[in-house]
Parts: C-alpha cells; structure tokens; sequence
C-alpha cells in the first residue's frame, strides 16, 4: 500500500489557478502534481463535465492521487506532455499549470539528496527510473562537462577552478556522498557565503540530471501546440535560468532571435501576457520559505 506523502502548502496557490481562467467544462493539465494542492484547486472549480489530467514523473508522487472520475494522474515527465495527452484522446487543451522546481517532499527526504542540509549519497533524480544521478556527473564527466554545468546552470564565475578541483579529488577517491562533496570544494565555500554558494552547486547538478532546461523548451514549445485560443498559461519559476526561458518564450513565442513582422511591421507572437509578474507577499514567504524566489507568468494563447 502507498503511503500518502507529506507535501508543504502550495505556492501563490490562488494567484497560480486564477491565472488558469477556469471554464467549468474545459480541460486542463498541472504538469508538476506534487502533493496535488493545485489539481485539487482546480477541481473545485470545474464543473462535471470538466477534466484535470496531472504529470508527476517522482513516484512519491503517486501516493497523493485524487479519487475523482474528472482527474487522471500521468507518470510521466511533462516533457511527453503531447504524447500522453493524445493516448488519453486529447488533442487540445484550455489551460495548462507548472509549478517549476523541485518539491518541498524531494528537498525534505534526505536520501533524494537534493537538500545542502542533509548528507547523503549523491542522487537528485526526479524519477528514480534515470539512469543518469548526482553521482555519475561528479565522478563520471569530465573536466570541460562539469566545466560547463557549473557555469551554465549554477552561473559560477569560478566553474573552471570548481571542476578542476573535483577531478583532481575523485582521482584520488571518488565522490559520492554530500559530506565529501562538500570537504573537496570547501576552498569555494566561505563561510558568509557557503551556503548560496553550495545551492547554486547543487542546483547545478540537479538541473544536470534533470535535463530540466531542456525540458522546459519542449514542454513550452508543446504547450503552445496543444492549448487552445484563449487557452491559458500559468507557470511558476524558482530561479532566473527557468524565468527567463518563460518569460521569452510567452513574449515572442521562441527562445533566441525576433519573432516575424506582419505585413504592417507588428511582431507576430502568438501569447499576450496577461497582468505582471507576480510573487509572494511576505506573509506567505514567513508561512513557506519556498515561496521567497517564486515568479508566476501568466499568457494567453491568441
């Protein structure tokens, strides 16, 4: 038997499903179900002719299904978002929500070792179906690949000297648990600072392992497929890499470049934002230290 899993309170809860703009018989998707607090928000808004289908590729996920015949829990990462939808018989879609980020149950199980508060084994898998963990990059890429994941995801000027330093060490006894980890690059980690420091490595690992950038592209570039017109997007982000993605692509409906002019000289985009960004007030923040780096975009698809 699954036991249900313990999952911290929602963030922007109420701002994120408003944003969504709920029919009552529309169809949405929460492509990061977590502990369902935003499935469950828009159930109690849909009518009974409604349908919610969630994402959730961490098998812990799974003990917090809703018994509700208008809600189908997918396990599967959201970056198959299209493919699954499809198998279920639906083509398109009026509203789709993504809370971005790790969970507060990932960051609180130690041995997931997401969490710079716990030791524990390298992991930070998502699915435990990955091959791919926090172990093989540390210990298995080289130089120039932790180099570049160092640089490109954890935005450290210093990456050259990090990966150098982690090589040199694992040579002489492999890395393979946080304690280590943290004792081979405590060089890095002053100490006014070794916290921020030790987050931007671990985050960079994670998204390492996650392919979490990558993930995202696809996912936005197929949302834009499967929503209808005036179907909503409603995206909360955690860090300014996965902001930015968002915030590109709901402005110009692409990633890197210009979007097209129309005969009149006007950008072709096909989203219009809806409102401004939104982030957590600081009653919620004390309530959740979560929420403190949360920004919510929200687009509506022309």
């Amino acid at each position: 038997m699954t036991t249900k899993m313990e999952y911290h309170n929602s963030v922007l809860l109420h701002p994120t499903v408003d944003g969504l703009n709920i029919k009552p018989d529309g169809v949405y998707v929460d492509v990061t179900f977590g502990g369902g607090g935003h499935s469950r928000e828009i159930l109690k808004r849909l009518g009974p002719n409604g349908k919610l289908f969630a994402f959730d590729q961490d098998e812990d996920a799974l003990a917090n299904t809703i018994e509700d015949s208008r809600f189908t829990l997918i396990n599967e990462n959201f970056r198959f978002i299209k493919r699954f939808l499809r198998f279920h018989g639906v083509k398109s879609v009026d509203g789709i929500l993504a809370d971005l980020g790790v969970s507060s149950h990932q960051f609180d199980v130690a041995e997931r070792g997401f969490s710079t508060r716990f030791e524990a084994d390298l992991d930070m898998r998502m699915s435990q179906k990955n091959e791919l963990n926090a172990n093989r990059v540390v210990n298995e890429y080289d130089e120039l690949e932790l180099r570049r994941v160092f640089l490109d995801y954890g935005e450290l000027k210093n990456a050259p000297a990090i990966a150098r330093v982690l090589v040199e060490a694992r040579n002489q006894e492999p890395i393979k648990n946080s304690e280590r980890f943290k004792v081979v690059l405590s060089r890095f980690l002053p100490g006014h600072k070794s916290n921020k420091i030790l987050a931007q490595m671990y985050q960079a690992i994670r998204i390492e392992v996650n392919q979490e950038m990558d993930v995202l592209k696809e996912f936005l570039e197929q949302s834009l497929e499967i929503l209808k017109p005036e179907g909503r997007l409603s995206i909360m982000s955690y860090h300014s890499l996965e902001d930015r993605l968002v915030k590109r692509f709901m402005k110009n409906g692409m990633f890197e470049g210009e979007p097209e002019r129309d005969f009149f000289g006007n950008y072709s985009v096909p989203f219009k934002t809806i409102g401004k960004l939104i982030v957590p007030d600081e009653e919620e923040i004390k309530q959740n230290n979560r929420a403190r780096s949360a920004k919510l975009r929200i687009a509506e698809k022309k």
